[in-house]
């Protein structure tokens, strides 16, 4: 049994994330923005709390006495909310003496079977654009400055399914994929495999 901090345990991904931590007999602290509107999240070895993952002393306060972090948070503006997030968690995680950060990222940053990044393909919807360069600052910023923390930034290699279910298997794929899909709980064993047994350091992972 672990104890791991899961920001962004609010959204679809967060609360599979805590989901499975749970299933595992982990001890969760689950940081969102305003636990008031999240009382479903509380439970048997899970502590709601609040906090801002922008905030480096919100990260280190939270995070401390934890074995790993997960980060699952997201919004669609402000697209600085990415490098933000990045630079509070690498100073924050320093702080509180957590070394490993298991980050959720964006498909579009993937490279293609052809090479080319998909948000850069013929046909990618050009309103997505800011939220996905957005998502580039963030990774961009782990690469750049998180040398001492041991990050892996995983996404789904396609889309997620969000009508799926569990089958409790996933596949590590070495490029991007638009018709690849896997469902919130399967991408949460990805999150959670990493986070307890880290195999992939300081990459961009495509799972399936």
């Amino acid at each position: 049994m672990g104890k791991i901090v899961i920001f962004g345990a609010g959204g679809r991904a967060g609360r599979q994330a805590v989901a499975e931590a749970r299933r595992r007999g982990h001890e969760v602290t689950a940081v969102v923005r305003d636990p008031s509107g999240h009382g479903g999240l509380a439970g048997d070895g899970v502590r709601v709390a609040a906090g801002d993952v922008t905030e480096a002393a919100d990260v280190a306060a939270l995070a401390a006495g934890h074995d790993a972090a997960i980060n699952a948070a997201a919004v669609i503006e402000p697209v600085e909310f990415f490098a933000d997030a990045s630079h509070a968690l690498i100073g924050g995680l320093r702080e509180a003496g957590v070394g490993r950060l298991v980050a959720v990222g964006l498909a579009s940053l993937l490279s293609g079977a052809d090479g080319t990044r998909l948000m850069d393909a013929p046909g990618f919807p050009a309103e997505f654009r800011p939220f996905c360069l957005g998502h580039a600052e963030g990774l961009e910023v782990l690469r750049s400055e998180g040398g001492a923390l041991d990050w892996v930034y995983v996404s789904p290699a396609g889309d997620f399914d969000h009508q799926g279910q569990r089958t409790g298997r996933y596949e590590i794929r070495d490029h991007g994929d638009p018709a690849a899909r896997i469902s919130y709980a399967d991408f949460a064993l990805v999150l959670l495999d990493e986070a307890e047994t880290p195999r992939n350091r300081r990459e961009h992972l495509a799972v399936t």
